[in-house]
């Protein structure tokens, strides 16, 4: 079955869904998106996913493009004609179309809406997290607002190809002061030798991920302790064990930090019990019936 595109109001097949050339999220990066995890045909925390949507509109001061009902109509019944049973829903809203000029558009045009949707084979997340992830580390270069959610992502993907160049899953960002920021596509969390769990408290500097939200509530329930400060690169490779999460791959432990073992060098059990545990503990929509 071919996949199915939501652009701008109309259903379309993914392989010719277009945008104007004139789009101010193609020309400027105007834009914000969210990526919502589907669960065996239920999305997954789609009330963080779309309050934290709603703030990156409202950070960038661009005009919701409808009603958060009829959003959530449009992701599941995008994932619904992709028969997604597994994988993700992506929405991506821009501030529109408008002749090329920097400042905001007057008056302001219409926000352009995408909503894609794609399948993952959860046996290849779960490989992964019993296999374990190396990171590097990486200077930050980002914008100051990594808090918002836009898709200015050219430093995240560079972070990226570095990473896979090194033979690694992910890069974290690092301030000049030695401290981890967090990934270009996920948080970073250690747990201390004495059993804490660390990661960096979500102010402007990060992203305040769902995924990274849904793990403290797995933390409170299972009343573990957790600090939310800045930890160093050091501090990270000494530590008893490391993870990093999304709502692309969970909870994924690792295993080495610029080709130094973390702990032992294989999964621990404080990350891969989380992961187990995740589901438990975030917000589960109905059931999304696939469009015949």
């Amino acid at each position: 079955m071919s996949r199915i595109a939501y652009v701008n109001g109309r259903y379309v097949p993914h392989r010719s869904a277009k945008v104007h050339v004139e789009d101010r999220g193609y020309q400027f990066a105007d834009g914000v998106y969210e990526v919502c995890e589907v669960f065996c045909g239920r999305l997954v925390d789609e009330t963080r996913h779309l309050d934290r949507l709603d703030r990156s509109l409202s950070e960038l001061r661009i005009a919701a493009p409808m009603g958060r009902k009829a959003l959530l109509t449009v992701m599941r019944e995008t994932v619904a004609r992709n028969r997604v049973r597994n994988g993700l829903v992506y929405v991506q809203i821009s501030r529109g179309v408008a002749r090329r000029d920097h400042p905001f558009p007057d008056p302001a045009p219409v926000p352009a809406v995408v909503v894609t949707a794609k399948s993952l084979d959860p046996r290849a997340g779960e490989k992964l997290a019993q296999a374990g992830a190396a990171v590097i580390t990486t200077p930050e270069i980002r914008w100051a607002r990594p808090d918002i959610k836009s898709v200015a992502l050219l430093p995240n993907v560079l972070a990226k190809q570095q990473a896979r160049e090194a033979g690694a899953r992910e890069a974290w960002f690092v301030d000049p002061d030695g401290t981890v920021l967090e990934g270009a596509s996920t948080n970073a969390w250690i747990v201390t030798h004495d059993g804490t769990i660390v990661t960096r408290q979500a102010d402007r500097r990060i992203l305040r991920g769902v995924t990274r939200a849904g793990v403290i509530d797995a933390l409170a329930r299972r009343n573990l302790r957790l600090e939310e400060r800045a930890f160093t690169v050091e501090e990270a490779k000494a530590a008893a064990e490391a993870f990093i999460t999304s709502a692309s791959s969970l909870v994924i432990p690792v295993v080495r930090i610029d080709g130094t073992p973390v702990g032992d060098g294989k999964p621990g059990p404080v990350a891969l019990a989380l992961r187990a545990a995740l589901h438990d503990v975030t917000e589960m929509s109905h059931v999304v019936t696939p469009a015949l």
